[in-house]
């Protein structure tokens, strides 16, 4: 899969303080998978390089107002979990973006969130499309859930969609190696940090 800089973006999803850092509702549920992988520092070393490349970054955070109006009565499976949990508030320091992955000058912010997949209730398909983009590179939360999500609509939807495998994580390294293994690469490209910053800065030096 050859990956143009123009036509590329890197879409970050949920690297939010309640997922990324200690005090968050959720972290605790995630940190041995992150430790494993180091996702947090590959992604941010990608980051750098995707955004002198001149590739698009964008940040998909989920986020809900306080009582969680947005969800049925009575929600169930994960997002009964983040119910329970009071995670991704609106307005509070659980749904900031992570610090280290802070958006900058250029970056898009995708506003909608409040699913699995990235593209079913935010602009990101509009977005993409409107910036001539073909190729998306995914990270973030969780490896089994939002990031699959959005991998197998990115698929459905004719985009050419690589997955990270070493910038998500799962709450256990079962969930997490598993969809890598078998469902991964039935709908993306999987490539690591290293193997996918080293295709751009290859297609750059070709300029």
């Amino acid at each position: 899969m050859a990956i143009d800089p123009k036509h590329t973006a890197v879409v970050l999803i949920e690297f939010q303080n309640d997922f990324t850092s200690e005090g968050g509702v959720l972290h605790d549920a995630v940190n041995d998978v992150m430790e494993s992988t180091g996702m947090l520092d590959n992604t941010r070393r990608l980051v750098e390089v995707v955004r002198a490349a001149g590739a698009t970054i964008v940040h998909a955070p989920i986020t809900f107002m306080a009582g969680y109006g947005e969800l049925s009565e009575h929600p169930y499976g994960i997002l009964k979990g983040v119910v329970d949990s009071s995670a991704f508030v609106k307005g509070e320091w659980g749904a900031e973006i992570v610090d280290a992955l802070a958006p900058q000058e250029g970056d898009v912010v995708v506003e909608g969130k409040r699913g699995l997949d990235t593209f079913a209730t935010t602009n990101l398909d509009f977005i993409l499309r409107a910036r001539g983009i073909t190729t998306i590179a995914l990270g973030g939360f969780l490896t089994n859930c939002c990031v699959e999500s959005t991998m197998r609509t990115g698929y459905e939807k004719g985009y050419e969609v690589i997955t990270l495998s070493d910038c998500v994580a799962a709450t256990s390294p079962e969930e997490h190696e598993n969809a890598i293994k078998f469902d991964y690469p039935m709908f993306s490209e999987v490539m690591t940090a290293d193997a996918f910053t080293q295709e751009l800065q290859g297609a750059m030096a070709a300029r």
